[in-house]
């Protein structure tokens, strides 16, 4: 006899295991499926054993620079298989949380890969549920492109690099200088790895702010990275010693040897086998079109994160579509504004940003108000010897309301959010500059990035009138 719920949740990454906890303390009665560990790609292949592995490449760099602090550290060096054993441990405590929640919750954990066979039934095996509502949580995987000589051994995308062991190169090309691309370059790079970025924009980080992806790319190239745009990749062949990327730049053919090439030019919904046939939810390359309830084509079968045609593939997306879902299928009033989405990458110096940009406020023909503050006057920068940075705020001049924030800078993935916050409140520009905030701290450069609009910062050079 099939198992009676209100709601079955295909996935247990940051959207569905956070919509199914909160379905749960709604008073629902909640199942979810998952084929693999919980905490999905974020917890297991992404976000988390990611920021790991930056955490220990951030540590050793400061220590191999200590003696500029007074501090003499002699023969260091690193154990990258150690380096993975720690961010197992970190994912495995996460994954155990998890777990821990759904017992807490009441929620059942059903094992194995899910088949929905209609709008009130899901498969997993021999087991069948039936369901009130379904919601898919079932994420996105690497895109793996046509390229000649992808198939070859060495060549890999981030899953490969994220779990188990990882592969401790001293050569590395990375194909996309996107996120993903950049955060491995950046761990690869401090531990003294010859990095190689190919990038087929004009400039890595695309979809950023320009001066921040203009400043990354300074920093990168003076640490060593090489770094190629406007490049499309040709093939990949087969090298004494590894492999050999051959490139176009301006219809130039190059090449580049590495001893591993990373493919990381984004990632496509996971939905391959998870439809009986016959179930059309009218998939766009995989992806799921829904409304603005998250409720697809089919009626009580949701879809949430990077499973959604469109959708911005970031944890924190996913987890508040989830709370929302959760609400409507409940019968609550959703509580999360999901029009202001922060974004971070953790990089050295970290970026985030949120709302619009200059460019983006231009385009729309809003006129700004514009505020930038370098970090080279902060005093806590200076105090722990950072690297360039900057924070900008961007104001609507009729309305004297903020826009958007771009930072670059120590913390900036920790910032964003007062900014954020100050964003979805409507808070102006005097109230911003009517704020303490202490010192030394980096979140002070804030108040002279604001001042800044105002002609008052004192800590930077005079704004030109």
């Amino acid at each position: 006899m099939a198992e009676q719920y209100q709601l079955v949740v295909i996935g247990a990454g940051p959207g569905g295991y956070v919509a199914a906890i909160r379905a749960a303390q709604l008073g629902l009665r909640v199942a979810v499926v998952e084929d693999r560990a919980v905490g999905g790609t974020c917890l297991n292949r992404g976000c988390i054993p990611t920021k790991a592995l930056l955490h220990s490449a951030e540590l050793l760099e400061q220590i191999r620079a200590s003696e500029r602090f007074g501090i003499r550290a002699e023969g260091v060096s690193y154990d990258f298989p150690a380096i993975h054993a720690r961010k197992d441990e970190v994912v495995s405590q996460l994954v155990s949380g998890i777990e821990g929640l759904f017992q807490a919750n009441k929620i059942t954990l059903v094992r194995g890969k899910a088949l929905v066979e209609d709008a009130r039934t899901v498969r997993v095996g021999d087991t069948v549920l039936e369901a009130e509502n379904i919601l898919i949580a079932t994420g996105s995987e690497p895109v793996r492109p046509p390229i000649p000589g992808l198939e070859l051994p060495g060549v890999v995308t981030s899953d490969a690099l994220l779990t188990g062991g990882g592969q401790d190169y001293k050569q590395l090309l990375i194909i996309g200088g996107g996120v993903i691309g950049v955060e491995f370059a950046t761990v690869y790079g401090a531990l003294g790895c010859e990095v190689t970025i190919v990038e087929a924009m004009d400039r890595i980080l695309p979809t950023m702010d320009k001066e921040i992806s203009q400043n990354l790319s300074m920093i990168l190239k003076r640490r060593g990275v090489k770094i190629f745009t406007g490049a499309r990749v040709e093939r990949i062949e087969q090298a004494e010693g590894g492999l050999t990327c051959t490139f176009s730049v301006k219809g130039k053919e190059q090449a580049a040897q590495a001893e591993g090439v990373l493919v990381s030019i984004g990632r496509r919904a996971n939905t391959e086998g998870l439809f009986a046939q016959g179930l059309d939810l009218h998939l766009e390359r995989g992806a799921i079109p829904v409304d603005e309830r998250f409720e697809s084509c089919v009626k009580g079968i949701y879809a949430i994160g990077d499973v959604v045609k469109g959708n911005i593939q970031l944890a924190h997306v996913a987890s508040a579509q989830g709370l929302h879902v959760a609400a409507v299928i409940a019968g609550e009033q959703p509580s999360t504004d999901l029009s202001l989405v922060p974004s971070c990458i953790y990089t050295n110096p970290e970026i985030a940003s949120v709302g619009m940009t200059e460019a983006d406020a231009k385009a729309a023909g809003i006129p700004v108000r514009t505020g930038k503050f370098i970090m080279s006057a902060n005093g806590k920068t200076v105090i722990e010897m950072a690297d360039r940075g900057f924070i900008k705020v961007v104001f609507d001049s009729q309305t004297n309301r903020l826009l958007g924030a771009q930072m670059m800078c120590c913390r900036a993935t920790d910032m964003i959010g007062e900014l954020c916050t100050a964003i979805r409140g409507g808070m102006t520009l005097e109230q911003l500059a009517s704020v303490i905030r202490p010192h030394p701290t980096f979140n002070e450069a804030v108040t002279e990035a604001v001042e800044d609009v105002l002609g008052h910062a004192v800590h930077a050079a005079p704004k030109r009138r």
